[in-house]
């Protein structure tokens, strides 16, 4: 059942441009290995060619003490390596059990092997559904779900090739607490049936608490590696970004105590909503960083949705600095100075495939067209928010999606406040982004708010929530439940509340 893998010197070109280089270390079997780097450090490159899905340009992997090199990932998954990407790889038209066994279907007995055998798929997936906790029928449509109920089904769908080595690529950025520990529980039973596992994430605190080593890769290149008792939190942090990186955190400014009130809501309620009395109310002021703390469900992200147009909501007023306005859409609350960075960065945020100009002025196109484009204006701008943002690309003409998911969430970032907007609203905005990207974002966040912006940030991750903001407000169930100032913020009472156990 175990699978030991040895990596000797794997280089990887795409074009002129080398991503790894020479990279060399071995996963011994029946282990929790993680694998750690900055976004673009080259992690998930050399996992693809492990699993098939690209080629090395040169270099060896021997499995089982055995030289390897997959055709496609169809062979890999023949020889028991399955990877979980980190983005979605789902037929959103097909069901859960289709979805499952997608290319691998299962074909009834005798008629020559023409026929399907659903009824079998839909047992099989039911059962690996539950292995992962996820209770939906086999047959709901992919598109009908919640993105951390995709990620469940990718993981059951992992499960279902029967993995002998299973790597998975941030498989909690979407997760609750609950499904978090359950997926823990999992991967602590497939261990102990001998799976060799690799464990991809950002999530320090995760690898520290489920890995037994770790390996850490930088700029395409083999850093260190270590038993995961050996390393603190802090000292895996600096050997991704090869710098000390303890202050992740900027200072924070007080807010004004004349500070005017940039967004006011009062009474908002949104369809679907379960036992939501009063509808919600809430309101942040120039300088401040607000936080939405919540489980998955909790109503953040349709609230949000709802305030700038993007879902239809029944009841609920919406001021701006002391104005009342009405946000039938997006261009509507951009007008009027809000702009809402979705916590989908590739689904709603960026145009993956256009280039960076094009994603950059594409919300303020009007500022560039004299009627005509101004092609030096807009290359002049994207200059200026690669400066400003520290978006690392070799190609200013390259197409978003070859940037990493940090750089691609700074350039959604740029893009979102091209309008210069005076409140902004950041959905998840670390999610899948590195420890040293983090940090960036975070000093972005509190260069906002001391420009007098005010900046609302919902997040999962409450040590984010506890270390950006002036005030965290609570939701459950469509209701705000708490809001916290700095002096009440701890991880305990957050949760505490969002749970209903306070």
């Amino acid at each position: 059942m175990s699978v030991a893998v040895r990596f000797d010197d794997v280089r990887k070109d795409f074009g002129p441009v080398r991503v790894l280089h020479g990279v060399s270390f071995e996963l011994a079997p029946a282990r929790i290995h993680g694998l750690l780097g900055e976004n673009g450090a080259g992690k998930s490159t050399l996992m693809k060619i492990l699993a098939g899905y690209e080629t090395a340009t040169s270099g060896d992997i021997q499995v089982d003490g055995t030289p390897c090199r997959f055709a496609g990932s169809r062979d890999a998954e023949a020889a028991g390596i399955v990877l979980i990407h980190q983005e979605f790889n789902l037929a959103e038209h097909l069901s859960i059990a289709q979805n499952m066994y997608l290319g691998h279907e299962k074909r009834q007995r005798g008629m020559g092997g023409w026929l399907l055998d659903d009824a079998a798929m839909r047992a099989e997936a039911r059962h690996y559904l539950a292995q992962v906790g996820l209770e939906r029928d086999p047959d709901t449509k992919v598109r009908d779900l919640i993105v951390a109920e995709k990620q469940l089904v990718e993981i059951a769908k992992a499960l279902s090739r029967r993995a002998r080595l299973l790597i998975m690529d941030e498989p909690t950025a979407t997760l609750t607490p609950a499904e978090t520990e359950r997926l823990f529980a999992l991967m602590a039973k497939l261990k102990a049936e001998g799976v060799t596992l690799v464990y991809i994430s950002h999530k320090l605190d995760e690898v520290q608490r489920v890995t037994d080593d770790v390996t850490v890769m930088r700029d395409g290149r083999f850093v260190a590696r270590a038993a995961t008792a050996e390393l603190s939190r802090q000292q895996m942090a600096n050997l991704m970004v090869g710098r000390d990186v303890s202050d992740m955190f900027p200072a924070r400014a007080p807010v004004a105590d004349n500070a005017p009130v940039a967004l006011k809501v009062e009474g908002l309620v949104v369809p679907g909503w379960v036992g939501a009395q009063g509808g919600l109310a809430f309101e942040v002021r120039a300088g401040e960083v607000l936080g939405f703390a919540g489980l998955v469900g909790a109503g953040r992200t349709e609230a949000f949705e709802a305030i700038v147009g993007l879902r239809a909501r029944t009841a609920g007023t919406i001021d701006m600095a002391g104005r009342r306005v009405t946000l039938k859409n997006p261009r509507d609350a951009m007008r009027h100075g809000l702009t809402y960075l979705s916590e989908d960065r590739k689904g709603k945020g960026l145009h993956v495939d256009l280039n960076l100009q094009d994603n950059l002025t594409l919300m303020t196109l009007e500022r560039y067209a004299h009627p005509l484009l101004d092609l030096k204006a807009g290359r002049d701008a994207l200059e200026k928010a690669v400066r400003d943002f520290g978006i690392r690309t070799g190609d200013l003409a390259s197409r978003a999606r070859m940037l990493s998911g940090g750089n691609q969430q700074k350039l959604a970032l740029a893009k979102f406040l091209q309008p210069d907007p005076r409140v902004i609203v950041l959905d998840e905005p670390t999610r899948g982004v590195d420890v040293g990207a983090k940090r960036d974002i975070y000093f972005l966040i509190h260069r906002l708010a001391a420009e007098g912006r005010a900046v609302i940030v919902i997040s999962s991750e409450l040590i984010e929530l506890i270390g950006l903001c002036h005030r965290v407000a609570v939701m459950r169930a469509g209701q705000l439940v708490a809001t916290l100032g700095i002096g009440h913020l701890t991880e305990e009472e957050l949760i505490a509340h969002a749970t209903g156990t306070h």
